[in-house]
């Protein structure tokens, strides 16, 4: 039997207050209609139709070539929304899932056995349903005596009794593809809004006597639309702590998982710690058995087994094994830490490859070079790659020694096992098992502070 998928992302946000259009609008580091799209994807559902309007072209740019795509010009209601991916699947047969673009607490689990139950029951349609003790605001679930559903029923038009039902529709749906296409040309807009309800679709199929379910998940958090930054600030919130659960069962330590901040991309490895206050960002994975502690910062990076980050910021760069990186550091765009290396406090590296067992141990800038295995960067010294127009090149061999304070001018070469003085400026090539030394001559005036 087919799957297929519908992904309701016409709306504007207004809620939300924001120029970004309301499912871009990220959750641990991920846009929340593409958590809904993965998610849907991971539950083993191959044909997407996203439903776009406002921004669809910004919508259509993230999601690409992962969904086809269908245009609701007017905002006219879900039920409007829906109908108009007939022109993908009007022809399809077999389970067809309906889902908000701003519902990415909705797990695959949770998609898989709304389907599942679905198509076991042999249901028309089955709503993906939850119970709250705060059912306000929510459709509720109007069962009969014997257990069946019987419609949806909206809190505006709720009688007293039914609003102390504490089942409440998602607003996710599962149907038979062809009964939802046609009970879609059915819905009328003769209410308050002059909109057409999706829910109605429930209405005409138990008209017809067809077979309603509803799957209760067990968790009313994952129901949760966001509508305005409350909501989204709660998402991220539940998003963070499952996403901290996942890691910890793997064998990860979170010494306070409520100040570790981890989107949903990373992968961890087993026997890593991290300390509060950490963020990790983006694509980034960390290997076995590293430390990173407090305060640390570390976007699309690849980090080495064994390797420590302390109180560092690390971007689109790569930390090999063992390697030491802090405290106060910054690793930016563009920097390749190979094995055992050492950058100390307050180095910044930029667009630079640092070979196994190097060190640069303290108040160093490291841009735009190529040092070498084993040699040792000095206290305080640069190079120097912008001239204010272009950037240039130094490149340091193994084995080799740069005194503090040094400034190599690029584009510069310095050989293996050579020595730079310290307070040295160099402007030339420095060849193999040399002295470099670019120093003022030093004056002394004795008895001048007398005078």
């Amino acid at each position: 039997m087919t799957k297929q998928a519908i992904i309701l992302a016409a709306g504007k946000g207004t809620r939300m207050k924001s120029k970004l259009y309301k499912v871009l609008h990220p959750v641990t580091g991920k846009p929340m209609v593409k958590h809904v799209l993965d998610n849907i994807r991971q539950a083993g559902v191959s044909e997407i139709v996203t439903i776009v309007g406002h921004g669809a072209e910004q919508v259509k740019e993230l999601l690409s070539n992962e969904s086809l795509f269908s245009m609701q010009s007017e905002q006219l209601g879900t039920a409007h929304a829906v109908s108009m991916a007939k022109e993908h699947l009007g022809a399809h047969k077999g389970t067809t899932i309906v889902i908000c673009g701003d519902t990415p607490l909705i797990s695959k689990e949770t998609i898989e056995n709304l389907i599942a139950h679905h198509e076991r029951s042999g249901a028309k349609a089955t709503i993906l349903s939850a119970k709250t003790h705060q059912p306000f605001g929510y459709g509720r679930i109007v069962r009969d005596e014997y257990g069946n559903v019987e419609r949806i029923v909206e809190e505006k038009d709720a009688s007293f009794e039914e609003k102390l039902i504490n089942e409440v529709s998602s607003g996710t749906f599962c149907f038979d593809n062809q009964a939802l296409f046609e009970k879609l040309a059915l819905v009328k807009n003769d209410n308050a809004q002059s909109e057409y309800y999706l829910p109605d679709v429930i209405r005409l199929l138990k008209e017809d006597d067809a077979r309603v379910e509803a799957y209760t998940t067990e968790y009313f958090e994952e129901t949760l639309g966001v509508n305005d930054r409350v909501n989204l600030a709660l998402a991220e919130k539940l998003m963070r702590r499952r996403i901290n659960q996942m890691h910890m069962l793997n064998g990860v330590t979170l010494i306070d998982p409520d100040t570790t901040y981890i989107d949903s991309e990373v992968e961890i490895g087993q026997d890593t710690i991290i300390h509060p206050g950490v963020s990790l960002k983006g694509r980034t994975v960390i290997g076995t058995e590293v430390e990173v502690t407090a305060h640390s910062e570390i976007t699309n990076s690849t980090i080495g087994e064994g390797a420590k980050i302390k109180q560092s910021v690390v971007t689109d760069s790569v930390v090999g094994a063992y390697s030491s990186v802090g405290p106060f550091a910054q690793l930016r765009p563009g920097s390749d830490i190979g094995r055992e290396v050492k950058i100390g406090n307050f180095v910044e590296v930029k667009k630079a490859k640092l070979h196994d067992e190097a060190k640069v141990s303290h108040l160093s800038y490291i841009g735009d070079a190529e040092i070498g295995e084993r040699t040792n960067v000095g206290c305080g010294s640069i190079t120097v790659n912008y001239d204010g127009q272009n950037k240039f090149k130094t490149v340091v061999g193994k084995d080799a020694f740069i005194g503090c304070n040094s400034n190599l001018v690029a584009p510069v070469t310095i050989g293996d096992g050579s020595f730079v003085a310290a307070g040295s400026t160099i402007t030339d090539d420095v060849p193999e098992a040399s002295l470099a030394l670019g120093r003022a001559r030093q004056t002394t005036k004795e008895g001048y502070y007398k005078k």
